[in-house]
């Protein structure tokens, strides 16, 4: 859906009012998280927002950093207009038909700039400072002008001081929005295709390690107590709740405080087991009960370490081919797919650095988005340069057989060579029905000049005899003129079929039978000829 000029709507920014049109519009300050280009957050979590309508957390920490934002913003309302020269109103823009909003920290009264403020930090001072900002800038911005109509958008990075603040200069740049809108087309479409994921597991609710009894065994000889076999009842159930089918980040977590946990049975039990060797000489139950339990604590420790690091690469596999074989797909489906070429998702590039499932799904998520766009983009300009050809030049189209090499070419280039080759096949048909009719003219001019007539293709009965006057050759003439008028024929066509005519015949019958030339009508095959 393209950009229009949003409208002003009557709606103060940060309302109730604001809050629910926010829900129902693509907004500027989420544009950069759906082109996947945000600092703060990822687009797999705002595909989340949308389908459920539930607003995310704002914690404690977060809230401080918005109510310092919005109190440095309006303290440097008054340096920015001072900069600008000019008055700037807070404004909500609502392009209802195209589903699109945008609300400006500024705009002036005219329209013609507008303001957008942020909190200053070392990185936005970097940035000012090169004289380019981040794309996590530029996106909300271009959504910005989009919307507003404006030329020019200060963007000011503060606290609101003087002393800390700085200006930076953004011009309009129309060329963006295809990407933007493209962009916005392919979140739609995801989120009309939006599965909420399952429901993760709750975490393992099995006995935590100082839940175990403390093992008492105390030997002389003889053990004179023990509650190891309590202990061995506690040990074995909770290690049988330990769950090692790993899936989730959630099993992950556990599977990581289970190894912990192991570990330091593990211990306890070497303790105990050293204890009860110190106490007496040899107590063969408690050893083999104490040894059982350890090997069998170490058994599920070592299987859990192993399944930790194999299960999250197996799980990093599997999200890396199903975000691979998604992107095919989606290949496949476009209706210029055979003239597609091969675009890079670097869904492998993407997770590197992840440590979480939702992590790694989510890079990837962001990476199939950007594919897609990319994909859609070239798409549409195959598309438009094919349907150029179809519809305006269909009767030229075996001149481009190579279409396929040509097809991704920007559309305003695609148009002109197509013009130019047509035009050159254009002129060098016309060379060419020029010389074939060059070579037809000279053999028409030789076969007339064979029966005496000098013939001139633009007058072509300029050899018709004076009325009155009679001879073969006035007669042939006349004929020629006038078969080749009114059967539309050639000079040459004309003269070969008057060839098979017995002149001297037909006018011996014309005078017998007492009619004048002007009169007779000549007789080959099934043509009649009337000369007038």
């Amino acid at each position: 859906m393209k950009f229009s000029k949003g409208k002003i709507v009557d709606m103060i920014q940060g309302s109730k009012e604001w809050h629910n049109l926010r829900a129902l519009r693509n907004t500027a300050s989420e544009a950069p998280v759906m082109m996947g280009k945000s600092k703060h957050a990822n687009r797999s979590d705002l595909l989340k927002q949308k389908a459920t309508g539930l607003p995310p957390e704002i914690n404690e920490h977060l809230q401080w950093l918005f109510d310092k934002g919005h109190k440095a913003e309006a303290d440097a309302r008054m340096l920015a207009e001072i900069y600008i020269g000019d008055d700037l109103f807070p404004v909500v823009l609502d392009d209802a038909e195209g589903g699109y909003l945008a609300s400006m920290d500024g705009l002036t009264m005219r329209g013609d700039i507008g303001w957008e403020h942020k909190l200053i930090n070392e990185s936005l001072v970097a940035q000012i400072s090169l004289g380019h900002l981040d794309e996590h800038y530029l996106i909300q911005l271009d959504q910005q002008f989009a919307l507003s109509g404006a030329e020019w958008i200060l963007f000011t990075a503060s606290d609101g001081t003087d002393l800390h603040c700085k200006h930076f200069w953004v011009k309009r740049d129309e060329s963006r929005f295809a990407a933007l809108e493209a962009g916005w087309d392919q979140f739609n479409e995801d989120l009309d295709d939006y599965v909420p994921a399952e429901t993760e597991s709750p975490k393992l609710e099995g006995k935590a390690p100082e839940s175990l009894p403390t093992l008492v065994v105390r030997a002389s000889g003889i053990v004179e107590a023990s509650n190891l076999n309590e202990f061995e009842v506690s040990a074995r159930a909770t290690l049988a709740r330990i769950n090692t089918n790993l899936q989730t980040d959630n099993d992950f977590a556990d599977a990581e405080n289970a190894v912990k946990f192991c570990t330091e049975v593990e211990k306890r039990l070497d303790d105990a087991r050293e204890n009860v060797l110190g106490q007496m000489q040899s107590v063969d139950e408690v050893v083999r009960s104490i040894d059982g339990i350890k090997e069998e604590t170490r058994q599920i420790r070592l299987k859990l370490s192993k399944a930790v690091k194999e299960k999250k690469e197996a799980r990093k596999l599997e999200i890396l081919n199903i975000s691979r074989q998604a992107f095919a797909d989606f290949i496949d489906k476009l209706n210029v797919a055979k003239y597609m070429p091969n675009i890079n998702a670097d869904f492998a590039g993407a997770m590197k650095g992840k440590k979480t499932i939702s992590s790694l799904q989510s890079a990837c998520d962001d990476e199939m988005a950007r594919a897609k766009i990319e994909a859609n983009e070239i798409a549409g300009v195959i598309s438009t340069n094919r349907d150029y050809i179809n519809e305006a030049w269909a009767d030229f189209r075996f001149l481009f057989n190579d279409f396929e090499q040509l097809c991704q070419k920007p559309v305003d280039d695609f148009e002109a060579i197509v013009k130019l080759r047509i035009a050159e096949h254009k002129e060098f048909e016309q060379k060419r029905l020029d010389a074939e009719r060059d070579k037809i003219r000279l053999e028409e001019e030789a076969k007339a000049k064979s029966h005496g007539i000098e013939l001139k293709p633009e007058v072509v009965l300029s050899h018709m005899a004076p009325k009155g006057t009679l001879n073969n050759d006035n007669v042939f003439s006349v004929a020629v003129g006038a078969v080749t008028k009114h059967f539309n024929v050639t000079q040459a066509e004309a003269i070969e079929l008057l060839d098979a005519i017995d002149f001297s015949e037909k006018r011996a019958i014309a005078l017998k039978s007492g009619k004048t030339v002007e009169g007779a009508e000549m007789v080959t095959g099934k043509t009649s000829i009337l000369i007038k």
